[in-house]
C-alpha cells in the first residue's frame, strides 16, 4: 500500500491556507460593522484540522507519485469545498449543509452558479468570501493544470508538458519555480483589473471582488443583475478584456517574459480563441438584425459581453438573453462546452481538444477518399500521435456521456426539459448560469431540490478537474498499485 502521509501533508498546508485567509472577511465585518463569530469559528476549525493534518504527516518523504497526484488533485478541491462551506453554514443566511456546500463548491471550482436569492443585501463578508473562494480555484486549476495533470495525462492536459516527467518522479519540488511565477502573474493581472474598475466607476469593496472573481473566470458578482447592475460601458469593457486574459494560457505569459515576444500572436489556441469570440459575435448580430424585430433594445455592447462571459465560463450578464429568441440559446448552450484556452482559468471542452478533433475528422475524410494515403495530424508543427489523439476523443465522448447522465439525473428530480439540460451544461462546463426560468441569467439554483443541488455539485468538480482526475479514484485497480 502506497505512503499517503505527503497527500494528507499537502491538504493540511492548503487547509491552513484557506483558514488563514478567513481572516480577510473578518476584517470587512470590523470594517461594515457584520461582526459575528461565523468566520472566526470557521477559521479555528479549519485552521485545526489543517494543523493536526500537517503534524500527523511531518514524517513525510515528500514524493508524489502518480497516484499520489491523482488523490492529492481531487481530495484538494472536496476539502477546500467541505470547509470553505463552514463560513455559509455558521452565517445569518440560514442556509442548509447541502446550500453551503454547493455555493462553495461553485465557488472553488470557478463556476458562478449561486443560491443566494439576495445578493443585494447579502453581508460584505460573505460576498468577499465568494469571492476568495473563486480566485483560490482559478490560481489553483492554473497551477495544477500546468505542472501537475500533464504528469497525470489527463485528458489530453500532456499538451502542456513542461519538461518530459514519469509519476515516480518528485513532482512537488520540479514545480516550484514555475508555480511562483504563475502566482506573480495572476496576482499581478488581478491587481491591474481591480485598479481599472476602480478609476471606472467601481467602490473599492465590489472593485476587489469582481477583479478577483472576473480573472479567476468565475462569475460570482455582489449583485442580483450581475455586471448589469453599474450600466457602464468602461465596467463592461474592463470587464471582457480581464475574462479574455484569464482564458488565455497562463504558460503563454511565461513564455512571453522568457523573451517569445510574439506568442499571443502565433500560438494556435490563442487564435482559435479570438476567431471563435468574433464569429459568434457575428453570427449573434446578424440573427438579431434579421429575425428579431425587438434588436433596438439589444446592443452590440451586450451580445459582445455574454458571448465572451459564456464562452469563457465566466457567467456574468448583462442582459437576460433568454429573450433573445431560441436560436442564441442553442448557440449558448454550444459555446459552454467549448470553454477557452487549456491551462487558463476556463473549463469547458477547451478549444485545443475542439481543434484536434476536427483535425481527426478531417483526417479520416480524406482517408475514405484515399484509402491507400498516409495522413499525418499536425497540431502546433507538432505530430499528434494515436495515444494522444485516442485520449481527446475518449474526454471529448465522456464529457458528452456525463452531461447526459447529469440531465438525466436532473429531470428525475422533476425539473423541467430545458432546466435540465442547461443545469447539466452549465456544472459540467463551469459556467455559473444556466437557461431558462428558473436558473437562467435572472434566476438562481436556491429552488433546485437537494438532490439536483448535490448532482450539480458532483458535475462541478468532475468538469473542473478533467474528468478522469476524479473518475479514476473509482477504479478498484487504481488503489492496488
Amino acid at each position: 500500500m502506497s505512503n499517503y502521509k505527503t497527500v494528507f501533508f499537502t491538504l493540511g498546508i492548503l487547509q491552513i491556507i484557506l483558514g488563514i485567509s478567513m481572516i480577510f472577511p473578518i476584517i470587512i465585518q470590523i470594517i461594515f460593522g457584520e461582526l459575528n463569530s461565523s468566520f472566526i469559528s470557521a477559521s479555528l476549525i479549519t485552521i485545526i484540522f489543517g494543523t493536526l493534518f500537517l503534524l500527523s504527516n511531518l514524517d513525510q518523504d515528500k514524493k508524489l507519485n502518480l497516484q499520489h497526484a491523482f488523490l492529492l488533485t481531487a481530495l484538494s478541491w472536496i476539502s477546500v469545498a467541505i470547509f470553505g462551506s463552514l463560513p455559509f453554514i455558521f452565517s445569518d443566511l440560514n442556509l442548509s449543509i447541502t446550500d453551503s456546500f454547493f455555493e462553495s463548491m461553485s465557488g472553488i471550482t470557478t463556476t458562478g452558479s449561486t443560491i443566494i436569492t439576495d445578493l443585494n443585501s447579502t453581508p460584505k463578508a460573505i460576498l468577499l468570501w465568494r469571492a476568495i473562494l473563486q480566485w483560490l480555484g482559478g490560481i489553483g486549476i492554473i497551477v495544477m493544470a500546468i505542472t501537475l495533470m500533464p504528469t497525470m495525462n489527463v485528458g489530453g492536459m500532456q499538451l502542456l508538458k513542461i519538461s518530459s516527467t514519469d509519476g515516480s518522479e518528485k513532482i512537488l519540488p520540479k514545480t516550484k519555480e514555475i508555480s511562483i511565477r504563475l502566482i506573480i502573474i495572476y496576482i499581478t493581472l488581478t491587481f491591474l483589473c481591480a485598479l481599472f474598475y476602480k478609476i471606472f466607476g467601481m467602490k473599492f469593496f465590489d472593485s476587489l471582488t469582481h477583479s478577483m472573481t472576473t480573472i479567476a473566470t468565475g462569475g460570482f458578482s455582489n449583485y442580483n443583475d450581475s455586471i448589469g447592475h453599474f450600466n457602464n460601458f468602461k465596467i463592461e469593457m474592463t470587464s471582457m478584456v480581464f475574462i479574455i486574459l484569464g482564458s488565455i494560457p497562463f504558460i503563454a505569459y511565461i513564455k512571453y517574459l522568457s523573451g517569445t515576444k510574439n506568442i499571443f500572436i502565433t500560438d494556435t489556441q490563442i487564435k482559435s480563441f479570438i476567431k471563435i469570440i468574433f464569429f459568434s459575435i457575428l453570427i449573434l448580430f446578424l440573427y438579431l438584425v434579421i429575425f428579431n424585430k425587438s434588436f433596438s433594445e439589444i446592443s452590440l455592447r451586450s451580445i459582445s459581453f455574454n458571448v465572451i462571459s459564456i464562452l469563457t465560463g465566466t457567467g456574468y450578464v448583462t442582459q437576460d438573453f433568454d429573450s433573445w429568441g431560441n436560436f442564441p440559446l442553442i448557440y449558448f448552450l454550444i459555446l459552454m462546452f467549448i470553454g477557452g484556452c487549456a491551462g487558463s482559468t476556463t473549463c469547458g471542452i477547451k478549444i485545443f481538444r475542439v481543434q484536434i478533433l476536427y483535425l481527426f475528422i478531417k483526417n479520416q475524410l480524406k482517408k475514405i477518399i484515399y484509402p491507400r494515403g498516409i495522413f499525418i495530424i499536425k497540431y502546433d508543427n507538432n505530430n499528434v500521435n494515436e495515444k494522444f489523439m485516442a485520449s481527446i476523443i475518449s474526454f471529448i465522448y465522456l464529457y458528452i456521456v456525463i452531461f447526459f447522465v447529469i440531465a438525466a439525473l436532473l429531470s428525475l428530480s422533476g425539473l423541467d426539459f430545458t432546466t435540465s439540460i442547461s443545469g447539466a451544461a452549465t456544472s459540467i462546463s463551469n459556467v455559473g448560469p444556466g437557461l431558462g426560468e428558473l436558473i437562467g441569467p435572472n434566476g438562481n439554483f436556491s429552488q433546485l431540490p437537494n438532490f439536483s443541488k448535490w448532482v450539480l455539485s458532483f458535475g462541478m468538480i468532475l468538469g473542473r478537474l478533467e474528468l478522469f482526475a476524479i473518475l479514476v479514484l473509482f477504479l478498484p485497480s487504481f488503489w492496488q498499485k
